[in-house]
């Protein structure tokens, strides 16, 4: 896909993106603390499954699960000399789950560490990190790149230009932001658009971080100096945690969409659903894509 192809399909209306991948696979018996991309990878019918339904509920994108696949994050957990061979087996799984009926996008995301001089982390070494992980997505043959659940406009920053370095995909870029848009590591959502776009970003927006009934200042703040599609992919709600320590999400499907119509009123093209979050999330935004025509 090109960077003229993606904004053609934004001009089109709205752009449906998947809902949650971690929530639900955990839901599926996925544990907590393993890695994700290893356990799909020993399980892909269960995070097939779900993509299935994420695109017969009316998903036009959905995210490769490659989310913490780059070496820096696999080091964790002693997979990191296996990134190589991981990335296009979890693209495939996702290429095979959709069958041609949705774009693939490969998910990239933050290595957790702040950059000098507030951290360790320096800026080539975070380019270094992203221009593996994007040429190797780039090769499996994702549609476009989504970066996401980032903490920083810097990461952002890092990531877009390891994409410029190594391959023409469109790049979506989004962020954890506060309810006030403010962003974890620096950074704000004003900044975040005006920054992101002039680099070249074929989306910018917000994911995870709260429900979206907190999000429309934000939203509202980021389309009056947008100049490309804005994306909202919102938990749903937030969570309670349970006696169990399970992370319960507060609203329904249909009080989500509900909510996802005042951030489409307020400017955002580009939507879905993270944290708890189902295909039941996606088929109620589906309603309202074309409710909106």
């Amino acid at each position: 896909m090109t960077k003229q192809e993606f904004a053609q399909l934004a001009e089109s209306g709205l752009i449906l993106l998947d809902g949650a991948t971690g929530s639900n696979l955990m839901k599926a018996g996925m544990p907590r603390g393993v890695c994700t991309e290893q356990w799909v990878l020993e399980h892909p019918q269960v995070l097939a499954g779900l993509q299935r339904a994420y695109v017969e509920a009316g998903s036009q994108i959905v995210y490769a699960p490659t989310f913490s696949a780059n070496r820096f994050n696999m080091e964790g957990f002693g997979l990191a000399d296996q990134v190589p061979d991981m990335i296009p087996r979890l693209v495939r799984i996702s290429q095979e789950a959709v069958e041609g009926r949705a774009l693939v996008a490969g998910d990239i995301t933050t290595t957790g560490q702040m950059l000098e001089p507030a951290g360790p982390m320096t800026y080539e070494k975070l380019l270094d990190i992203y221009r593996e992980q994007i040429a190797l997505l780039n090769q499996a043959g994702v549609d476009l790149l989504v970066a996401e659940t980032l903490l920083s406009v810097d990461e952002a920053m890092a990531i877009l230009d390891a994409a410029a370095d190594v391959c023409d995909l469109p790049v979506m870029c989004s962020l954890t932001l506060e309810a006030d848009g403010s962003a974890l590591y620096g950074g704000s959502a004003v900044e975040m658009v005006e920054t992101l776009q002039a680099m070249g970003a074929a989306a910018v927006g917000v994911n995870c971080s709260v429900g979206p009934d907190q999000l429309e200042a934000v939203v509202a703040s980021m389309h009056s100096v947008a100049t490309v599609p804005l994306l909202a992919k919102p938990n749903a709600g937030m969570p309670v945690i349970s006696p169990e320590g399970e992370a319960v999400y507060p609203m329904s499907a249909g009080d989500f969409a509900r909510h996802m119509q005042v951030l489409v009123n307020a400017g955002a093209r580009v939507i879905g659903g993270c944290c708890g979050t189902t295909p039941a999330f996606i088929e109620a935004l589906a309603r309202l894509k074309t409710e909106a025509g």
